[in-house]
């Protein structure tokens, strides 16, 4: 059942229909039937309505924050941000999507060779929650001036985000012909993607869906993209600017009250450096985050974005503590109506531990000492996750260094990690696979075609 469960009271807002059968059947042959119609045009004609997209969203940045807010709990003041984030990857790919998309000469070839990127045809999005138009846009806006067209399953929790995205796409002129939101049972999920007209499949979540999804695809040999959970390492190689660095990996760590696959969930320091930076980020979560309506911009602590999301991070900490790992600080359910979750910090935890392999979402920090750099990276890389580092280091060389040893899709030097519409985001090993944003998303389901004069 799709519905709207305010987070911060935890009241049920809105319920919704699933879609039937037929209204799936006319989805995909009205998305069929527009990329047959338009798959002749090119991406300086398609152009023009991402840009007026770009331009829509920011008109309406406050009203489409407040469908975010509502829906997962997100501070209002971050989910303009998650809008502002839209509006710049749909003004990328509306400006730069046609250079990008230009036909390639071969320049080894002895003949007149080129390379094209010619669209497929209807490209499946299952979609998260915790960044509900944001990971729409990661998909829609590539897809969209490649020729591509595009029907998203949003997340049953946030079905409002995505139906005002599409909305705000169908004003722009990029309509249902083009893209389409519909609210998709999980049982159904299946036969679209077994459907002759889907091209591709593109998921954003957990490992189990993610599998599933990837099984079902491969079995119709159709093209996946996944993105799926992360552990990612912070390592802090030395003492220099440590309060600094302990309050940009908190900041970095705790933004969407740590319900993002690419925050930084294992702090990685130097023997050195470890009980100054433990003794920071214990100061840090006790005074600098206050729970509150995410709707007031006083609010520093917002809820988790369901009931499910809440029980799942306090089972987690709870048997962390009960097999040795150390309670520094938070660790329980905040005593008051909605969703939250007190800012916690873990110490001392090991390999024979579940939280040493698992990805932790939400907002708990967990911070290991080591005594070299080797140890750093083998402890990094220790992981069944590979989506992104981070390296901290007063030596601009050995943290790059480091870096270069990160089995990781994404590395930041003495900088966290992040995301921006010209920077292809994807990980390695049960991460995911694939590449969405920048040049390499564009062409993630594009007929990379050889065309020989």
């Amino acid at each position: 059942m799709y519905a709207i469960i305010n987070p911060t009271t935890g009241e049920t807002v809105h319920e919704f229909e699933n879609a039937t059968s037929d209204d799936i059947e006319f989805a995909l042959e009205t998305l069929h039937n527009g990329y047959r119609a338009n798959r002749q045009a090119t991406p300086s004609e398609r152009s023009s309505a991402l840009l007026k997209a770009a331009e829509l969203f920011r008109d309406q940045s406050d009203e489409l924050a407040g469908v975010i807010t509502r829906e997962m709990g997100k501070r209002h003041q971050d989910a303009r941000d998650e809008i502002e984030i839209v509006a710049q990857i749909f003004e990328f790919y509306g400006s730069k999507g046609p250079e990008m998309l230009e036909e390639r000469r071969i320049e080894d070839s002895t003949q007149d060779d080129y390379v094209q990127y010619r669209p497929t045809g209807i490209v499946l999005g299952v979609m998260p929650w915790n960044y509900p138009m944001y990971q729409l846009a990661r998909l829609a806006a590539p897809n969209l001036v490649l020729g591509n067209t595009v029907l998203i399953k949003p997340a049953s929790s946030t079905p409002g985000s995505a139906l005002a995205f599409a909305d705000v796409l169908a004003e722009a002129g990029l309509g249902p012909d083009v893209y389409q939101s519909l609210l998709i049972a999980s049982k159904d999920i299946e036969a679209v993607i077994r459907d002759r007209r889907i091209v591709g499949v593109s998921l954003t979540g957990s490992e189990a869906a993610g599998a599933s999804v990837a099984s079902i695809a491969g079995e119709e040999l159709k093209k996946v993209v996944l993105e799926l959970g992360g552990s990612d390492p912070l390592i802090v190689l030395d003492e220099e600017n440590i309060e600094d660095i302990a309050a940009l990996a908190v900041e970095t760590r705790l933004e969407n009250m740590g319900q993002a696959c690419n925050s930084p969930k294992r702090f990685i320091v130097m023997e050195e450096a470890y009980a100054p930076f433990v003794a920071a980020v214990k100061r840090i979560l006790d005074k600098g985050y206050g729970p509150g309506d995410p709707h007031k911009p006083s609010t520093t602590l917002g809820p988790l974005s369901s009931e499910s999301a809440v029980d799942a991070i306090a089972q987690q900490v709870d048997r962390a503590v009960s097999q040795g790992a150390t309670l520094v600080t938070g660790g329980k359910r905040l005593d008051r109506a909605g969703f939250y979750y007190a800012p916690t910090l873990l110490t001392g935890i090991t390999p024979d531990m579940d939280a040493y392999y698992e990805e932790l979402f939400g907002p708990v920090v967990v911070v290991y000492s080591v005594n070299s750099d080797e140890d750093a990276i083998e402890m990094a890389n220790d992981s069944p996750f590979g989506l992104g580092g981070a390296v901290f280091g007063g030596d601009p060389e050995r943290a790059e260094a480091v870096g270069e040893g990160l089995e990781v899709g994404m590395v930041s030097v003495n900088m966290p990690g992040g995301s921006a519409a010209e920077l292809p985001f994807g990980g390695v090993k049960r991460s995911g696979n694939g590449r969405e944003l920048g040049r390499l998303g564009v062409v993630e389901f594009a007929n990379q075609r050889l065309f020989r004069r």
